[in-house]
């Protein structure tokens, strides 16, 4: 009878996140030979095709798909059972997304605190708005991601709330149409911004666009638009306006698992998160 094997399942899940083989083979320290012999033979057992190979990387098949819950269901429990026979603390890795504008605020002192908590926890960092966030964890391409939600919605866990402010060059309040600098037109905050002053009656144009915290910045500092960012991310030298401009709502912000059956470092990370940014 065909057996499953932990390193081909451990490989396979690394490639199938990735998105190629390359990547995967940096990622878990193999070559990439050694990696694409790991998916034959994992194709042999399974008697099926799991990936599709093209120019630019790797997709899962139809029995790859297949595979790939079952994979992880599999590791998960594999991990939790060695926690429990090896109790000397967390051991593992894990892949976090977390838009700008959040891990500037707030991670260099929950990971610091983390790391010294959990030295043999190695944590790799996507930073990256939501919208690019949540099909990378519909594609388990990361473990888990803190994202953005907006304030008041329902069914979700919201861990805490940030207000939205607007931020630049005070002579900018008397320009008309107002210069704006947003993210992306699917972003939380795009859409906010847009619905207050389209309330308001204030005539605007979106001048810049980057749906990166440095670049808004950088245009706020500019003087040529005013950008929208979350209050913890406001640096110093920049001025938050409230007079002159409709008062901008709240987001909410959530901890999201690509598997409804984490492993067991990725949810002590995720309950980790969730308890720091809560009773912060």
């Amino acid at each position: 009878m065909a057996t499953l094997d932990i390193a081909l399942l451990k490989s396979f899940v690394a490639v199938a996140r990735a998105g190629s083989i390359r990547a995967a083979a940096d990622r878990v320290g193999r070559t990439q030979s050694a990696l694409s012999l790991q998916m034959k033979k994992l194709e042999d057992i399974a008697g099926a095709p799991l990936l599709h190979r093209t120019g630019s990387g790797v997709t899962l098949t139809v029995a790859g798909e297949r595979l790939i819950g079952g994979a992880e269901r599999i590791l998960a429990a594999h991990d939790e059972t060695l926690a429990l026979m090896r109790p000397r603390g967390l051991r593992g890795a894990l892949s976090f997304g977390c838009p700008e504008d959040y891990l500037t605020a707030f991670f260099p002192a929950l990971l610091r605190r983390y790391g010294q908590d959990h030295p043999d926890v190695e944590i790799e960092i996507v930073c990256a708005p939501t919208v690019e966030l949540r099909p990378m964890l519909a594609r388990r391409r990361i473990d888990l991601a803190l994202i953005s939600v907006p304030g008041a919605a329902a069914g979700v866990d919201i861990l805490r709330h940030e207000p939205l402010v607007w931020i630049g060059a005070p002579a900018l309040l008397e320009a008309q149409p107002l210069p704006l600098a947003l993210a992306g037109p699917e972003t939380v905050d795009h859409r906010m911004a847009r619905a207050v002053l389209d309330a308001a009656g204030r005539a605007y144009r979106v001048t810049h666009a980057s749906n990166g915290l440095a670049g808004l910045l950088a245009i706020a500092r500019s003087g040529l638009a005013i950008s929208v960012v979350t209050g913890a991310a406001v640096p110093a030298d920049l001025c938050v306006l409230s007079d002159g401009l409709p008062p901008l709502p709240r987001i909410g912000m959530t901890v999201t698992c690509a598997s409804p059956r984490p492993t067991p470092v990725v949810r002590a990370f995720g309950d980790f998160v969730a308890a720091a940014l809560r009773s912060d």
